[in-house]
């Protein structure tokens, strides 16, 4: 199968049929996401996997009101951090050296690159806008992952965030949620998309030449 029989095949599933993904499964989707690029390979975000049944429950309950959270398998929250500063960058650096094998010192200017750029957002919430545009690539690249692996995924925007942030217990991790994705299996016969043609601007609009 390739990258684009798998997303000929996709759709945003509304209807999920219980059906649980199994762990192999699961692992590439997430591997897929911690491998999605990010500006500097920062990565300032973190993806946490819900599965327990009553916890996604208690979130369609108050925070997304949508049947996939308890229909689907899984319910990953993608999460960025709530605060980014000089000293996450010397974390990430020192991580980035030891990986390597390099000399601290060698990365200096790589650290000041990097410092640099986030100074030019210079508030909070600025900074939360940049950091989710990075968590969107992975939520992209998993979307991608799950359609290699037959997996149904559905993202989601339209939740609470602060009911979220209160029922993962986020802020206290430091982390404020951004998008959600379902994970699990489509009900055909309760979906009324499941066999619906797939719909995007063709070619001749979509395709553009300077």
């Amino acid at each position: 199968m390739t990258v684009l029989d798998a997303l000929h095949w996709r759709y945003a599933t509304k209807r999920m049929n219980g059906q649980p993904v199994p762990e192999e499964k699961l692992d590439v989707i997430l591997e897929a996401a911690r491998l999605a690029p990010s500006s500097f390979g920062l990565q300032p975000y973190s993806i946490m996997v819900v599965a327990d049944p009553a916890l996604r429950e208690k979130i369609r309950e108050v925070a997304v009101p949508q049947p996939q959270v308890t229909e689907g398998s899984h319910l990953l929250v993608f999460a960025t951090w709530n605060a980014i500063h000089d000293g996450q960058v010397d974390d990430f650096i020192a991580h980035v050296a030891d990986e390597r094998g390099l000399p601290l010192a060698s990365l200096d200017g790589y650290r000041d690159a990097i410092k640099a750029a986030i100074a030019k957002h210079p508030t909070q919430e600025a900074r939360l806008q940049w950091a989710a545009k990075q968590a969107y690539i992975a939520l992209g690249t998993a979307l991608v992952a799950a359609a290699t692996e037959r997996v149904d995924a559905t993202p989601m925007e339209g939740f609470d965030a602060q009911a979220l942030d209160d029922v993962l217990g986020l802020e206290q991790k430091g982390l404020r949620s951004v998008v959600v994705m379902a994970l699990g299996y489509r009900d055909t016969e309760n979906d009324r998309m499941a066999s619906l043609k797939k719909v995007r601007w063709p070619n001749e609009k979509y395709r553009l030449s300077p």
